[in-house]
C-alpha cells in the first residue's frame, strides 16, 4: 500500500482531539509570539528611556560647554598666582580651555553615535514586536479556522462511523487539503470514510478498547495462570470417588482452555497484534480454534504482502483459516491488488478457497474480467 492506513487513522484521530498536533504547534507558536512581544515590549522602553537620556546629555554638554569655555576665556591665572600657587591648586585656565574646546566635540560625536545606535535598536526591537502582535493576531484566526475545520472532520467521521456518511469525495480531499494531507492520503481518508467497514469501524473500537484498558498483557497473561486451576489439584479427602473424576476433568478442560489463551495472547503479541483490538466473543472464538502454526503464518502471509495487521480486527476467523493463502493467492493471480485485499476483507470470510474460485470462474465465463470487477461486488 502506498499509504500505511494505520498511522494515516492515528494522524487523523490524532487531528480531531484536544491533542491535536496542528492545535498544539499553534499553541506553541502563540507562546513563543506572546513571550517576544513582552520582551520587546520592556526592550522598547528601555530603549526609549535610553534614547532621551543621551538626547538630553547632547544637549547638556553642548550648553554647558559653550558656557564653560565663556567662563575660562575671562580668567587669566596670573590674576589668582598668588592664592593658587599658596594654596598649591593645579588651575590653568589655558590648558583647561584647550581640552574642553579638544574633548568636547569628540565626546558628543560619542553620545550622537550611541544615540544613533540605540534609535537603530529601537526600530528592530519595534518591528520585532509588530511582528509579534501580528503573528498572534493570525494565530488566533488561524485557530478558529483550525477549530472549524475539526469540528467539521469529527461531523465526518460520526457520520462514517453511524453509518450515514453521504458527503462527496471532494469535499473531504478539500478539508484534508487545509489540514496539509498529500493527494495520496487524501484519497486514502476518503475510502475510510467512505467505506468505513473496511478500516474505520476495526480502528475506532481499538481506539476504544485501548481507552478502557487498564492492564498490560504480562498482567492479564499472570492473572490467568494465578486463577487457573493447577493440573495436580485434588479435592478434599472425603470426596467420593465419583465426583473426584467429574470434577478432575472439569479442572482439566478449564485448564486446556486457560493455556489455549494464554498461547493465543502470546503468539498474537509476538506476531505484533494487540489482543484488546478483539472483543472478548472474538477471543473466545479464536481460543476454541486456535492453531499456533496457522495463527502465525497467516499473520505472516499479511506481512510478507504489506498487508496492515487490522485487516484481522472484526475477522478473527481469518487468523485461523487454513485456506487463507490460498484465498491470497487466487486474487492475486486474476491481478488485484494488494490494496483491494486490505479493502475488502470480507471476500477472505465469505468464501471458502473452492467457493471463490467457482465465483472467479462464473465472472469470466460471463465475459467478464474478474481483474476490473470490484471485489465488494464478489
Amino acid at each position: 500500500m502506498t499509504v500505511n492506513t494505520e498511522l494515516l487513522l492515528d494522524k487523523l484521530y490524532n487531528l480531531r482531539g484536544s491533542d491535536s498536533d496542528i492545535l498544539k504547534e499553534m499553541d506553541r507558536q502563540k507562546t513563543k509570539a506572546e513571550q517576544t512581544r513582552d520582551r520587546t515590549t520592556e526592550e522598547k522602553a528601555k530603549l526609549q528611556n535610553d534614547i532621551a537620556n543621551l538626547k538630553q546629555q547632547r544637549e547638556e554638554l553642548e550648553d554647558q560647554g559653550e558656557k564653560f569655555k565663556e567662563v575660562l576665556q575671562d580668567i587669566h591665572r596670573e590674576d589668582y598666582a598668588t592664592v593658587l600657587d599658596r594654596l598649591r591648586i593645579d588651575f590653568d585656565p589655558k590648558n583647561l580651555l584647550e581640552k574642553l574646546e579638544k574633548n568636547l566635540p569628540r565626546t558628543i560625536e560619542t553620545v550622537e553615535r550611541d544615540t544613533k545606535k540605540a534609535e537603530d535598536e529601537l526600530v528592530k526591537v519595534e518591528d520585532e514586536m509588530n511582528t509579534a502582535i501580528t503573528t498572534i493576531e493570525e494565530i488566533g484566526i488561524r485557530k478558529d479556522a483550525a477549530l472549524a475545520n475539526q469540528e467539521k472532520l469529527n461531523e465526518y467521521f460520526e457520520l462514517a462511523l453511524e453509518g450515514h456518511i453521504n458527503i462527496t469525495r471532494d469535499s473531504i480531499t478539500d478539508l484534508l487539503q487545509d489540514f496539509g494531507f498529500n493527494e495520496a492520503e487524501q484519497r486514502e481518508t476518503a475510502k475510510i470514510l467512505m467505506f468505513p467497514e473496511d478500516a474505520l469501524f476495526a480502528y475506532d473500537a481499538k481506539v476504544k478498547a485501548k481507552d478502557k484498558a487498564g492492564k498490560s498483557i504480562s498482567e492479564v497473561i499472570q492473572e490467568a495462570k494465578t486463577m487457573s486451576p493447577e493440573p495436580d489439584e485434588r479435592k478434599e479427602e472425603n470426596t467420593p470417588i465419583y465426583s473426584f473424576e467429574n470434577e478432575s476433568s472439569k479442572e482439566n478442560a478449564a485448564y486446556q482452555e486457560t493455556d489455549n489463551k494464554i498461547k493465543a495472547i502470546e503468539t498474537l503479541k509476538d506476531c505484533g497484534i494487540d489482543y484488546l483490538d478483539f472483543t472478548s466473543e472474538e477471543m473466545d472464538q479464536l481460543i476454541a480454534n486456535f492453531d499456533e502454526q496457522t495463527v502465525r503464518d497467516n499473520i505472516e502471509l499479511m506481512k510478507s504482502k504489506n498487508i496492515n495487521l487490522d485487516i484481522f480486527i472484526h475477522r478473527v476467523s481469518m487468523l485461523y483459516d487454513q485456506e487463507l493463502r490460498r484465498k491470497v493467492e487466487l486474487l492475486l493471480s486474476i491481478g488485484k491488488e494488494t490494496l483491494d485485499l486490505y479493502l475488502n476483507p470480507s471476500v477472505f470470510t465469505k468464501y471458502t478457497s473452492n467457493q471463490l474460485e467457482r465465483v472467479i470462474s462464473v465472472i469470466a465465463a460471463n465475459g467478464l474480467d474478474p481483474k476490473e470487477v470490484p471485489l465488494i461486488a464478489y
